[in-house]
């Protein structure tokens, strides 16, 4: 899988949801996993021509599953080669959640204190912006677990706004497979995830559901994305992009 390949559907999400203006500062989200790589990679990529001039950073939370200080260095080693300036905060997360309060469904909780310590570096070192490696796929079983678990009809949005910390969250893989990710992810220092909830979660099970109606419904994921983003159909997407910016611009007054 070439970047080129990639980078279509990437530019067209950034575009359609005006997710980056000229002087921007942007930091990735950088897990270590093929997600969030591969979003660097394309950052970096479209950095080069893109017509809004931005800087660049990453910056991973370490949970503290992972003793070895330098597990992520093969990160760390990337990031100098492609001259993205690279952070690692260290954090207690993994003991809070799995031995002080032994959280049976710890991703929601999880995710809430990663963003957090990622908020409170980008304030830190100046940045205003938070780019995350969602895909296509994250989208559609985002929905269904809001559907199925909260009673919701909702998702993550492509684009959204902090006041409390003045950060903006942008998610340019969007338009991207997980398929195309993981590909594109072959060739770079993709870190183990030693998560000891990994494949043992909700999101999991929904993941597997879409597989199993995908037999009789090959088109499905087409379809859910469709009613999600399409601006003709219950646009989930429109809405949240519409108050994103309404927020953003009364922030600046």
């Amino acid at each position: 899988m070439k970047t080129q390949q990639l980078l279509g559907p990437f530019r067209k999400a950034i575009e359609d949801y005006k997710m980056i203006e000229d002087g921007d500062k942007i930091v990735v989200g950088v897990s270590g996993g093929k997600d969030s790589l591969t979003l660097l990679a394309l950052m970096k990529a479209f950095q080069r021509f893109s017509p809004n001039k931005f800087e660049l950073a990453a910056i991973t939370i370490d949970m503290g599953f992972v003793k070895d200080r330098d597990a992520f260095l093969p990160v760390k080693e990337y990031c100098e080669s492609i001259q993205v300036p690279y952070y690692v905060v260290r954090t207690d997360i993994g003991e809070i959640l799995f031995e002080a309060r032994k959280e049976a469904s710890p991703c929601s909780l999880c995710s809430k204190m990663r963003r957090g310590a990622l908020n409170t570096k980008l304030n830190e070192i100046g940045f205003n912006k938070l780019a995350l490696g969602h895909h296509a796929e994250d989208m559609t079983e985002t929905f269904l677990l809001s559907l199925f678990y909260e009673g919701r009809i909702s998702t993550f949005a492509p684009v959204s706004y902090m006041d409390r910390t003045k950060v903006s969250m942008i998610r340019p893989m969007i338009y991207l497979s997980e398929n195309d990710i993981a590909a594109y992810a072959k060739d770079l220092p993709v870190v183990f995830n030693p998560c000891p909830a990994d494949k043992h979660t909700k999101r999991e099970y929904v993941k597997d559901l879409i597989k199993t109606i995908q037999k009789d419904i090959p088109f499905v994921k087409d379809r859910m994305l469709g009613a999600i983003s399409h601006p003709e159909r219950y646009n989930l997407w429109d809405k949240a992009t519409e108050r994103y910016h309404s927020e953003k611009n009364k922030d600046k007054k």
